[in-house]
Parts: structure tokens; sequence; C-alpha cells
């Protein structure tokens, strides 16, 4: 765990307990000795020898009462004193009680009074210290955290901090006001996601960032990788409150009615061809972003527009439930809600610009997981300048350039260098070869699991792409944004030989064939993005199924659909998490 200064609170607690616990333990000892028996004949004799008259006679009496009591004194007359306790042990007493979990180097550590569904969005990118009215105290106290991370969603009822804010809850307000005063102290920054309506005196709390908006979309609860996709209503209407009245034509469809914070919201919106949003309010925008990434088109629908006449979904909604989306237009939306829209973009937007306690990692923390590094053996200055142009016009910008040592001196390499992206060489033999050196050996090696496992030693990032052919501009991004999406471990295209249909054996993971085969968990997949621990391990790829691998095939993109965004939108490298 990263060493950091302790606060200068945590430093005047423990320098004053260990005080108390030092005037405890003198107290302790001046009570043993003034109860001693050779104290008391020391100030005998002592006032014998001072009045030798009248003392020197009671002197003997005097020791002979000494001798009587010396073995009779009782627990009641006894100075009843508290055991010693150590500062850390009752810190540690403390972080047992309010459950704390253990902290790492690879996430921010995050203290957060937010609700359940920010709380489920940022758990694999944050690594979160809940506060509770109760203890809160305690936790502050007793964990170093980088970020105190609050959402007006912690407000609504049914909540631990339910009401705090309101002027009736005063005491959920003050502890909450406690927390950030504490986090002020120490230099820590505290943001407040406005998700919902948000209490009247919850933004005068002193917040450094106050943020209009949710935690983006979590893409591993948000998307068509599931493998436990079911077959379901072909529209769905999601209402934003539970108050919202469905319209008499959606009835008369017999269109499935879904609550916005209901916990199978997923599951609807993946198997509808069509959803039917609130046209305004703050779950508008959250809804549609959500639908495009589990590959659903949307249609919104205002009690106003309504009445309006502006829409008809007595036509628009058959239409769409009809016309299932295709395979390359639900990559396409997915593909724009990774780029921008994804949990891991949305902190690292909002997390921008704060200033962080000396020794914190940094704000690309929560897209560090989508770092890259393209793992790339090119026989000459050909394949040199084809992986220059592959990789900068790549959309998700890799973190890393991993080549031997002897292709670093090729011009497109140096391009790579130019161009600011970090560049790393490997050794395969000592020396080279003279056929390295030249480089102008075509080889055709296949998969060398011994180079790879070279070459994925000396990277940094996360997930490695062996590079043996051009990607083209999306390729990378649709790897790394189905890695991020299914949890697997490595993401790559379907051999002929495993498909199922073809061998009449389908995998306990494999999902429902689909138009085009997008996404499907396969035992044996040509690996395109791998973990690099993976990579390292130097096995073949079709042993990673059999040693416990998660292997999630990528199908091509086939059929009609547009290169560029969707929606006609752009979407640059710096966004998606290009951190080298």
């Amino acid at each position: 765990m990263k060493r950091r200064e302790q606060s200068q609170t945590e430093q005047l607690r423990q320098a004053l307990a260990e005080r108390e616990a030092q005037l405890q333990e003198a107290q302790v000892r001046l009570a043993s000795l003034e109860g001693s028996t050779s104290l008391q004949v020391g100030r005998a004799l002592t006032n014998a020898a001072k009045r030798p008259g009248r003392s020197l006679v009671r002197l003997p009496r005097d020791l002979y009462r000494l001798w009587r009591h010396s073995g009779t004194t009782t627990h009641s007359q006894r100075r009843r004193v508290e055991p010693v306790r150590s500062f850390d042990a009752d810190r540690q007493e403390a972080r047992l009680l309010s459950g704390i979990v253990g902290q790492g180097e690879d996430h921010l550590v995050a203290a957060t009074v937010v609700g359940t569904g920010i709380q489920q969005a940022v758990d694999p990118y944050l690594r979160s210290v809940p506060l509770r009215p109760h203890d809160a105290q305690i936790v502050m106290d007793g964990v170093d955290v980088d970020l105190v991370l609050v959402s007006s969603s912690a407000a609504a009822p049914g909540s631990p901090w339910a009401h705090v804010g309101d002027p009736a809850v005063a005491d959920r307000t003050r502890a909450l006001g406690w927390v950030l005063e504490s986090a002020a102290s120490r230099g820590i920054p505290a943001v407040l996601l406005e998700d919902g309506p948000t209490p009247p005196a919850l933004r005068e709390l002193g917040f450094n960032r106050i943020h209009q908006g949710d935690a983006g979309v979590p893409l591993h609860l948000f998307n068509p990788v599931a493998a436990d996709l079911a077959s379901g209503a072909e529209a769905v209407f999601v209402r934003g409150d539970t108050s919202d009245r469905v319209p008499d034509v959606l009835a008369d469809l017999g269109v499935r009615v879904v609550d916005a914070d209901a916990p199978d919201l997923a599951e609807a919106l993946r198997a509808a061809n069509v959803a039917v949003v609130p046209g305004s309010g703050p779950v508008s925008g959250p809804l549609h972003r959500r639908a495009r990434a589990c590959g659903t088109r949307t249609v919104t629908h205002s009690a106003a527009a309504a009445l309006a006449g502006e829409e008809d979904l007595a036509v628009s909604v058959p239409r769409l439930r009809a016309d299932a989306p295709t395979a390359v237009e639900q990559r396409e939306m997915l593909r724009g809600v990774f780029l921008d829209e994804a949990t891991p973009v949305r902190l690292a937007e909002v997390l921008g610009g704060l200033e962080f306690p000396p020794g914190t990692p940094g704000t690309e923390m929560p897209l560090r997981g989508r770092a890259v590094a393209v793992l790339a053996d090119p026989a000459g200055e050909a394949e040199a300048d084809q992986l220059a142009d592959d990789v900068l016009r790549s959309r998700l910008r890799p973190a890393e350039v991993v080549v031997p040592g002897a292709a670093a001196r090729l011009a497109g390499i140096r391009r790579l260098r130019a161009e600011g992206l970090t560049v790393r060489t490997a050794r395969f033999t000592a020396p080279d070869t003279p056929e390295e050196l030249t480089r102008t050996a075509a080889r055709s090696d296949g998969f060398a699991v011994e180079r790879w496992a070279v070459l994925a030693a000396r990277a940094t990032a996360r997930w490695a792409h062996p590079w043996t052919a051009p990607l083209g501009e999306h390729r990378l991004a649709d790897l790394v944004c189905a890695a991020e999406c299914s949890g697997a471990d490595a993401v790559g295209a379907r051999p002929r030989s495993a498909d199922p249909e073809e061998t009449g054996d389908r995998g306990f993971f494999d999902r429902p064939r689909t138009e085009g085969g997008q996404y499907v968990f396969v035992s044996e997949i040509r690996p395109e993005l791998a973990r690099a621990s993976l990579l390292l391990q130097g096995w073949p790829p079709g042993q990673w199924y059999r040693r416990g691998s998660r292997l999630l095939a990528l199908g091509p993109e086939n059929g009609p659909g547009r290169s560029s965004g969707a929606d006609g939108t752009t979407h640059t490298s710096a966004d998606a998490g290009a951190v080298g």
C-alpha cells in the first residue's frame, strides 16, 4: 500500500492519546509507590529523627502497626485505574467495527455517500469505502481515502442517509458536514453528483465540485454481451416514476412496462427492439444512453407532446418493434456509449482538474483498465509503416507499443515516438541475429506464444494486443469495449472449427445465435486482445479455456451500416482513455 503523510488531525489525535497513556501510567506508579510499606517506614523514621522527643517513643508502636497491616490492604482501599490502551489498538478496533475493506494501488480509494445505482456503477473503477451515519467519523479517522463522493440519490427514502440535507434531519446533515470538514482539513476533494432532486442544504455543505448528472453508463450492467440474454417483449415502456400513466396506445399494443429503477431494467432493454422513454426529466438522458448500450432504439414520449400531436406512438412503436437493429447498428451504438458516456469516462471527466493529496496516483485511474499495449514484431520497413498508420488512426489510442529492440530503428517505430506514444523494446536473443538486425525476412509463424510472451513481459498496461495485421479504425475500441462489458480474459475472432453450428456442440455460456454472431463465449478463439498476464504465461491459445480463462468471440462487422458514428458524432482517443 502506498505510504502517505498522516493528516494533521490524526497526528494531533495520536499525540494526545499517547500523552494520556503516559499520564495514566505515571498515576498508576505513583499510587503504587505511595501505598508501599517501604515508603511508610521511611516516613516514620524521618519523623522520629526530626522530633526525637516524642516521636522516638511512638516509633516502636508505629512500626508494629505497619507490620500488622502490611499484607491486609483491601481492594477497596487501593486506587482504581483504567488499563492503559494504545492509540493503535483503538484504531484497529474501530476499523473492525466499521467493516472497512482492504485498499490497493490500482484504484482510487473513495469514501462514498451514494445511492445504490451509483454504488453499483463505480464499484469496478473506484475502491469504495461506504460511509453510514453511525460510523462516518470512525471510518474517516481510520482509513486513508483519496476522494469523498456524494450523490443526491443517497438522500432518497429507504437509504441510510435518507433526507440528508433536509432541515428536519439535522443529525445526518451534521454527520455529513463533519465528513466534508475532515476531508477539507486533509486536502481531500469532495464531489457531489446531482443525479436526482437535491435537498436544500446538501449543496451548501462545501463541495469542491458539483456535477450535474449521474456517473455514466455502467457497461458491466447495461450491455448486449450478457450471457443470460433471453427473449422477451419486443417493446418496453420505461417509466421515470411509478406515478406516470401508461399511454393507452401502448397498453393496446401489449408493450411491457418497466420502471427506471427496476432491477431487471437491463434485461428488459436487451430483449427489446425499441424502448419508449420519457422525453424530459432527470432520467430521460440516462435512459437513452442505457438503451443504446443495450443495442435498443429509443422513442421519446411526454404528455405535452402527445397532447400537441407531435408524436404518434401507434405508428413508430410497431414499425421499430418489427424491425430489429442490425448487428452493425448495435455495435455502433455500443461503441459510441463506450467512448463518450461510459462510467470510467464520466469519472475521469468529473475528477479532472481537482487537487488531490500528494501521492495520489491521479485522475486517470478510472481509465487505467482500458490501457492497451500493442505487441508487434514488424519484419521490415513496410510492416513498421503499416503498424504506425494503424495505431495512429485507431479511435482508441493504445497506451504503449512494445517491439523487439532491433525494430526500434525502423522509420515507422520512430514516427510513433514522435507522435508521443510510449515505445518499449524487448530482446528475443542476445545478441540479435543478423536476420533480426536487417528486419527484411518475412515470417509467417502464426501465433508464436514464445515471442508474444517476451513482448508481454515488457508491457505495463493491463491489456495486450498481438498485432499481426491492420485492424482498422474501430476494431481495437470494439475489442476493449467487449472486454469491459463481459469481464472476459481474452477477446478475438472465433476459429471456424469452434462454430457451435458446425460442430454441434454449444458451450454452456454461449448465447443464442443472433445475426452476425456478435458476442459469443466460446472454448477457443484467435486472440486479438488478452490480459497481458495471460500472454506472459506462454500458453497456446487452445489451452486458455481449459485453464479457466473466459474467451469471448467478437464477430466481424458485416451488413449495412456506416463506418462513422451512427449519430453523426466523432470521438477522440483522449476521451476514450489513452493513459500511456
